[in-house]
């Protein structure tokens, strides 16, 4: 038995609002038709017993549209009443469900009769309408498993209720836009019975309320509305604007939409269908998962130590991670020494740049982390100017595809032995290595070099690093441009001039817009057991071209124009490479030489050329510079008919066309676009700049592209992250500010030619910002556990510190409700 008056839990959510505080709800909330606000009494002693769940196999919603306001009956109401009959009546057999509608409010105290109802429904308007002792009777009808749904005004009733406000998830705001405008709903949860078969992008005309507080993290939503496609006013919530939403609350199923304000709405197939799907859900007909998004069902936790004075026991200068079948963590150092240890900056000296690219594996099982082993790598130099520090090092590491079986890993690295002093000169390799899978100890003498190319280290930076496979065995690598970022003012890295011994070092053209040379490129190979590699069908070239005399390309190249592409990821489910790059470092556009720095990620599904140094972003050109004069300007370059025209170039001179990315963003905002000349060339003024992406913005900015999280439904993991998460592709940055730390959804019609991502969801509470935090994400992958493993880098350059560390985020919140026993109609 439920006694009312004795619960210390009911009774601290029944709290009213007073004095001056209560005035400003009220100016907040009854922004509609003028509502009688009653005063606030104790809640009276109340028995109620409403049997648990409520409702049964003869499904009943109960439709309350009682309001506080004088005058007739909001048209809304019939109009809502009416479409909730159809969709119950309509519905295939095992959906069907019976409507009672009512008005008065005495039925939430009637226990017996309360007690039928499987869901009730509030098409009400604002203030108050119900009494104390029924609101007791509502939440008593929750806390016994009942379901709720609220549509569009209900969030103005029972504006005193802090139980209420629960209930709903969220308040109007009293500026909210009070004209129906049509907008662009995001639909990001594609497996919600609520929203599984809307459109991606739902463009829907409705009155569109702005919520005081966003309540993003305490509900899962399901829905958001676009902003930019309609006037939000003075109280706009930004680019996270929720609009329905569910929750599992005080025992029972709460679902809300703000849609459903105009009596046209409920004539709409989709919203139709969007209220059916919620229904079936708190009518416990379905389950659904109403916890996905919750903030409060993640827990992220710091897996390694601190090292141990002096040494790197626990971890190396973080530079990149990969997860075993087994849930085992290998992650690599790059090569930048503990504080303690000596760096050597002077070429005369045989030891310049020496330092030690070290492998830690971290055992879930024992919970301890082994050093597996060292290479001797060119990559210790510190900081300094670009002529000083270095990023070369230990890059990439993966494992094979059979990695249980023979226990091989793959390393990208820079050997310290293949230094040339003379020409400032190395060579990058990849090679294969055996892992005794009992000890976690690397054998350095089973190396095969599988591929090496030259680079060179007179000059820092972009050396890239990652590595992928794809779902045929074929692995992707990552490489920078091997290019200076000076010399040309932070826009496009074409400087010809800049030389050492020969060798320019501020020409991207010679690297990643080179078709002959492996430098800023995706490579794709296809890894022998021998420690040899074929190349697969389908890359950007074959090798073999005759064109310009021949010999001006290479066959291991699948994607050519990519600046420094640290992390990329391929989800074996559809075999999509998603890669991410670090730009330049101009801070605004240019009039004269082209847009600010990009960063920038792509969702790639064929070869291609991404654009660098040539254009970036959407298409966006840069200037072309060469001999004589560099510092002079010339052609704006074509990004469909690109030509390398540079001294530097030793490939083709016609490039195939660029293709636009999906994502990028400058210190000013995301995806920026300007208005475009007769020729198709932006105006690059920052004043006419549109941001097509405003839920992200850069400054300091460093890309890490993320995994596509994979949902198993047949893994047992307790800790695995929910199926909501499916699909998804996570996109970050190294900073934590207004880069991106998100979760974004494709349109698989667009992805391939740059389309936008269509729905964007915040990690930042879930994969935690902060000192304390994750605050410098280096990489981040989801172990067969489902659970994300992420990499701080610390809070150095170069070196490791006692931030620096290995993270798992693992998800705690249960499995879909209700639970199967508790379907009204039994599981399917």
């Amino acid at each position: 038995m439920h006694l009312r008056g004795l619960s210390a839990r009911s009774t601290r959510r029944r709290v009213r609002v007073a004095g001056v505080t209560a005035g400003i709800i009220v100016a907040g909330l009854l922004s509609g038709p003028a509502a009688q606000a009653r005063p606030a009494p104790e809640p009276p002693l109340t028995t109620m017993s409403i049997k648990s769940p409520p409702g049964g196999a003869n499904v009943r919603v109960l439709v309350f549209h009682g309001s506080a306001a004088a005058g007739d009956e909001s048209p809304v109401v019939n109009a809502g009443i009416e479409a909730l009959e159809k969709i119950g009546l309509s519905a295939p057999a095992r959906e069907r469900f019976k409507v009672e509608a009512t008005d008065d409010a005495s039925v939430f105290t009637d226990a017996t009769k309360l007690g039928r109802y499987n869901s009730v429904v509030f098409l009400t308007g604002g203030g108050d309408v119900l009494d104390p002792d029924q609101e007791a009777g509502l939440e008593a009808y929750m806390e016994a498993g009942g379901g709720f749904v609220g549509i569009h005004d209900a969030a103005r009733a029972e504006p005193y209720s802090d139980w209420f406000t629960g209930l709903i998830g969220a308040r109007p705001a009293a500026s909210s836009p009070g004209s129906v405008q049509r907008a662009t709903v995001e639909v990001g949860d594609r497996r919600n019975p609520a929203t599984q078969d809307l459109p991606l992008q739902w463009k829907r005309p409705d009155q569109w309320f702005n919520w005081t507080k966003n309540p993003s993290g305490d509900v899962h939503t399901v829905a958001r509305v676009r902003e930019s496609t309609y006037q939000p006013g003075a109280s706009a919530n930004g680019w996270d604007h929720p609009v329905s939403w569910c929750r599992d609350y005080d025992g029972g199923r709460s679902f809300y939409t703000g849609m459903g304000g105009t009596v046209s709405s409920y004539d709409e197939t989709d919203f139709r269908d969007h209220l059916r799907g919620a229904l079936l859900w708190t009518n416990r007909l379905v389950r659904a998962d109403c916890k996905a998004t919750i903030t409060a069902n993640y827990k992220a936790e710091r897996l390694t130590r601190p090292n141990q004075p002096g040494q790197n026991d626990q971890i190396g200068e973080p530079h990149g991670l990969v997860t075993a079948p087994d849930s085992r963590v290998l992650y690599i150092g790059r090569g930048g020494a503990d504080s303690s240890q000596p760096v050597v900056t002077d070429w005369n000296d045989p030891d310049v740049g020496k330092g030690k690219g070290q492998i830690h594996v971290y055992d879930p099982k024992t919970k301890q982390v082994t050093l597996a082993g060292e290479l001797t790598v060119f990559g210790n130099k510190g900081g300094g100017d670009e002529l000083v520090k270095v990023e070369e090092g230990l890059l990439g590491i993966e494992l094979d595809p059979r990695f249980e079986q023979n226990g091989w890993v793959y390393l990208h690295y820079t050997p310290h032995s293949r230094l040339n002093r003379e020409t400032q000169t190395a060579e990058r390799r990849v090679s294969r290595f055996t892992l005794d899978l009992a000890t976690n100890k690397l054998d350095l003498g089973s190396e095969k070099v599988l591929l090496k190319w030259p680079v060179q280290v007179h000059s820092c930076c972009h050396a890239g690093g990652g590595m992928t496979w794809d779902s045929r065995g074929n692995l992707y690598i990552a490489t920078g441009d091997n290019n200076s970022s000076g010399f040309s003012g932070g826009y496009s890295g074409n400087n010809p001039q800049p030389a050492y011994k020969g060798v320019s070092f501020a020409d991207a053209r010679r690297t990643a817009g080179n078709t002959n040379n492996l430098n800023g490129k995706i490579l794709r190979i296809h890894p022998e057991p021998d420690g040899t590699y074929t190349l697969p069908e389908g890359n950007l070239f074959t090798g073999r071209e005759t064109d310009e005399g021949g010999g001006r390309t290479r066959g291991e190249i699948y994607v050519m124009g990519v600046r420094n592409p640290a992390r990329i990821f391929v989800d074996r489910t559809t075999d999509i490479l998603y890669a991410g790059w670090v730009g330049p470092d101009a801070g605004e556009p240019s009039t004269v030489w082209g847009p600010a720095k990009y960063d920038t990620f792509a969702a790639i599904t064929r070869a291609g050329n991404r654009g660098w140094p040539y254009c970036m972003g959407n298409k966006q050109p840069y200037r072309d510079r060469n001999l004589p004069d560099p510092s002079q300007p010339l052609g704006w370059y074509d990004c469909d008919h690109p030509k390398n025209e540079s001294p530097n170039n030793d490939g083709l001179v016609s490039l195939p066309p660029v293709t636009g990315n999906n994502i990028w963003y400058s210190p000013q905002g995301g995806a920026p676009d300007y208005p475009r000349d007769a020729s198709g060339i932006p105006s690059y003024k920052k004043e006419e700049a549109t941001y097509r992406l405003p839920w992200l913005t850069g400054g300091g900015q460093a890309a890490m592209n993320g995994p596509v999280y994979r949902y198993d439904a047949a893994s047992a993991s307790d800790v695995k992250w929910p199926a909501y998460w499916d699909g998804k592709w996570f996109v970050g940055d190294f900073y934590d500010a207004g880069q991106p730390r998100n979760a974004v959804l494709m349109d698989p019609k667009t992805q391939g030619d740059g389309g936008l991502p269509v729905h964007s969801e915040s990690l930042k509470k879930i994969v935690p910002v902060g000192n304390d935090g994750i605050k410098n994400l280096m990489d981040w992958k989801f172990g067969p556990d489902g659970a994300l493993y992420v990499l701080d880098y610390g809070r150095g350059f170069f070196t490791s510190d006692s931030k620096s560390a290995l993270w798992r985020v693992t998800y705690t919140g249960g499995g879909p409700t209700p639970a199967a026993d508790q379907l009204a109609r039994g599981a399917q």
